[in-house]
């Protein structure tokens, strides 16, 4: 199903922010938050396969793809806001939220500040910050620093996906913006630092499915535990052999266990 384009909306600082919508219009709204540095392209991929069921709606964060201005400050819980705004303006009262990396950690504030416009959240490869995250191994953290070019390429390619993925590198939605400017990339980088949930996620209420890759190095599998621990009454799903962009490579697993929690906790709630 072709993905309608919205155009840009204001949020409401005015910024403009690039708003994109597909599937059936009668059908529940399921916005999916992608990674650190990306655009709504991470998506491009996947969110076929979960229409019909769902009206999926992407945005592009500030500082990548149609969403270009003055960033000013900026954090999961602006980025969050930024979510509400994108929903306000669709007429969507309340959505499922899907979440992956940087992704996940917006969806976390969205479902604390905005609990009554959350249906159902689903977190997938990410955290809850702070101190008691677990954090990526240090050479990891170094390599990513150091690399440049076509070897940084390569390494983030190997931190998503294994051995067995035969889609090159060139044709990943999920390696990046190439073009986001320097002081983007950086002001990306410092918002998903600064996430901290760790003393908050109790209170979220929203039904919740925590998935993670067991073999991700970009972010390790015990931040899911965490996160399952700390959540009241969440699932939890780990991937085998799973790295970063387990839900990609793994989509024929992962994303009917995502419709299938979406769908039977919209028709609990």
């Amino acid at each position: 199903m072709e993905t309608k384009q919205v155009g840009r909306i204001s949020a409401r600082d005015g910024f403009p922010l690039e708003v994109q919508v597909s599937g059936p219009e009668d059908a529940p709204a399921l916005l999916l938050l992608q990674g650190q540095s990306n655009s709504h392209e991470w998506w491009d991929d996947l969110r076929g396969d979960v229409e019909p069921d769902f009206r999926t709606i992407t945005f592009d964060y500030r500082g990548t793809g149609g969403s270009r201005g003055e960033l000013g400050e900026l954090s999961t819980a602006s980025f969050a806001e930024d979510a509400v705004d994108v929903l306000d303006h669709l007429g969507a009262d309340r959505a499922a939220i899907y979440g992956t990396s940087m992704g996940g950690r917006i969806s976390q504030m969205l479902a604390l500040n905005h609990p009554e416009r959350v249906s159902a959240l689903v977190l997938g490869c990410t955290s809850p910050g702070g101190p008691h995250a677990v954090k990526r191994p240090r050479e990891v953290g170094q390599a990513l620093a150091r690399l440049r070019g076509d070897e940084h390429t390569q390494y983030l390619f190997d931190l998503f996906y294994t051995p067995e993925w035969t889609v090159s590198a060139e044709y990943s939605k999920m390696l990046g913006d190439d073009t986001m400017t320097a002081a983007e990339s950086s002001a990306h980088l410092r918002v998903s630092a600064n996430h901290n949930a760790w003393d908050r996620l109790p209170e979220i209420s929203a039904p919740t499915l925590i998935m993670h890759g067991d073999a991700d190095r970009m972010n390790p599998v015990g931040n899911a535990r965490i996160l399952h621990e700390r959540i009241p009454g969440s699932q939890l799903l780990i991937l085998p052999d799973g790295r970063h962009g387990f839900f990609e490579e793994f989509a024929e697993v992962v994303t009917p266990a995502v419709v299938r929690f979406l769908t039977e906790s919209l028709q609990n709630s």
